[in-house]
């Protein structure tokens, strides 16, 4: 049995490790402070799309059996320290999506999240930049506007068309049963990842970083609503030889309209025979207490060092995936 050795090898894990202190040192010279909270949550994230690892808690101090939850991302804790006085913040740790792992995914995987207070998502966007170019010695990076990404990639406006019209469009693309049946916000999903991810950035087989930015409300539910556009929300993403490295917004900092969207959340759940989440009582309380006016990101280190790396499996950058645990 030789599947007890690490699939990365031991030179790519000295070099991850000077890369992560690069990291550090980048937010050491801003003065943004490096936090720690737990991986472990009563609550956890409601999204259609995103399924957490559950586990069973036998000693709960109310005598109760309970479910915990692995994070898909620190960000519900970090708010709390947001709102508590903290300041600008940031983490490097290990964050738990329940899904299959693949060449660009470990289910088990670590990732930079940071929050500013007084940016706004492009002021984040900047900054994002400004560390990217620093970690793979890039350029500056593109901006495009959702918007702008299918009306110049497919041909269409995604905030306008119908559905019946979009059905056409995917139909055009594929026939797979499930997408018959699925929402608008589903298929747009599908199509932005299969046929307008891969070429972003892309001008003659040369790919330049990428920002995606103003994504669909329906597709933000953690972001502020556009002032200028209620169809569009602050969020955005960054994209590099057609990888997806960072999600990023502009937070909502109202308690109401976040339970709403929570609430929204699980009925799409149920509705999609998924189970219902709970919803994290202490991240609305302290929505509820003030979350001051911020920007915060989530950043795939192990993606961002593939890249860097130039490696081709997310395997090559790890020392134990989830096939070697």
């Amino acid at each position: 049995m030789q599947d007890w050795q690490p699939t990365a090898s031991l030179s790519t894990l000295k070099a991850r490790a000077t890369f992560i202190q690069t990291i550090r040192q980048f937010f050491i010279e801003r003065q943004v402070l490096e936090v720690d909270t737990p991986a472990l949550s009563l609550g956890t994230v409601t999204d259609l799309h995103l399924d957490p690892f559950v586990c069973p808690f036998d000693y709960d101090p109310s005598c109760t059996k309970q479910n915990l939850y692995l994070q898909t991302s620190p960000e519900f804790a970090m708010k709390r320290l947001l709102a508590a006085g903290s300041g600008p913040i940031f983490q490097i740790c290990k964050a738990f999506r329940h899904e299959s792992a693949g060449r660009f995914h470990n289910p088990e995987f670590t990732i930079l999240e940071w929050y500013r207070t007084g940016f706004n998502d492009h002021d984040l966007m900047q900054e994002l930049d400004q560390l990217q170019q620093q970690l793979l010695g890039t350029s500056s990076a593109l901006k495009i506007s959702y918007q702008n990404a299918f009306l110049e990639h497919l041909q269409f406006d995604p905030l306008t068309i119908s559905l019946d019209t979009l059905l056409a469009k995917v139909a055009e693309i594929s026939d797979d049963d499930w997408l018959k049946s699925e929402s608008k916000d589903t298929l747009l999903q599908w199509l932005f990842s299969t046929q307008i991810e891969p070429v972003l950035g892309q001008d003659n087989g040369h790919f330049t970083p990428c920002f995606v930015y103003d994504f669909p409300a329906s597709q933000a539910s953690l972001a502020r609503v556009s002032e200028n556009d209620p169809r569009v929300a602050h969020r955005f993403e960054l994209y590099y030889r057609g990888v997806e490295l960072a999600n990023g917004f502009y937070e909502l900092d109202n308690a109401a309209e976040q339970r709403r969207r929570f609430e929204d959340d699980n009925q799409l759940r149920k509705a999609d025979n998924k189970p219902q989440r709970p919803i994290d009582e202490r991240f609305i309380a302290a929505l509820e207490q003030g979350l001051p006016d911020c920007a915060g990101v989530a950043v795939g280190i192990d993606r961002l060092f593939m890249l860097a790396q130039s490696s081709r499996h997310i395997e090559e950058v790890l020392a134990f995936p989830v096939d070697r645990a």
